[in-house]
């Protein structure tokens, strides 16, 4: 496919994708307060929303505030959040993370990914989370479930790996407004439907736009 086939092909995923998942929330259980989606976001890296979803129970419920958790000690943040892995860089980059935002910025997430990106630990995966769910702005959160799915898609060569690179290319593909629920939906998707290992593809609601589905059932 060319690029403007590309662009018919993913729009009319999108519009399929809207009827499955309506919604399209996010994973995360931030409760709409930005300071937990940045914490959040950094505790997802190499771990589940679920597991994060069940950790920060505990951990909002100890540091009810970005300002509590910047003032927080940092021995007792590891500890609560252990299980999500990485605990001891994570605990230190959330720590940081909150002592930016209370300190530094008043408070207020910023909408820009160039400053976002200042804070310790966040790259543009959790930026352009920031951006979509809070903002409104256009953003491809290219996490694990994206790259997979869209390349199997035929977006791009599947099995491609590059989060920058499957960012620019879907940016490029799907329209502005569309683009933070869509992540959303991929994830949602992916879960359901479209696992690493075993998909689903003899009932996914969508096989008949799948280039890997073409290539698969022959």
């Amino acid at each position: 496919m060319n690029k403007k086939e590309k662009k018919q092909q993913i729009a009319k995923i999108v519009e399929e994708l809207k009827k499955l998942y309506p919604e399209a929330l996010c994973s995360l259980n931030y409760e709409g307060e930005g300071w937990k989606l940045l914490v959040m976001g950094r505790l997802s890296a190499q771990c589940t929303d679920e597991r994060v979803n069940i950790v920060c129970k505990d951990l909002f419920k100890k540091f009810p505030t970005a300002k509590a958790l910047a003032d927080g000690d940092l021995t007792e943040i590891e500890s609560i959040i252990k299980s999500c892995g990485l605990y001891k860089m994570k605990a230190k980059n959330i720590k940081s993370e909150c002592q930016r935002l209370v300190y530094e910025c008043n408070n207020i997430i910023p909408d820009t990914m160039e400053e976002l990106l200042k804070f310790e630990g966040v790259g543009r995966k959790i930026a352009n989370l920031i951006l979509g769910d809070l903002y409104g702005k256009p953003a491809i959160v290219a996490d694990t479930h994206c790259m997979r799915i869209c390349g199997r898609l035929g977006m791009y060569k599947e099995g491609q790996k590059d989060p920058l690179k499957t960012e620019k290319i879907m940016s490029e593909l799907i329209e502005p407004n569309e683009q933070s629920d869509f992540c959303h939906r991929m994830v949602l998707f992916g879960r359901e439907y479209c696992s690493a290992k075993n998909p689903r593809c003899d009932v996914c609601p969508i096989k008949m736009l799948c280039k890997h589905f073409e290539v698969v059932s022959g």
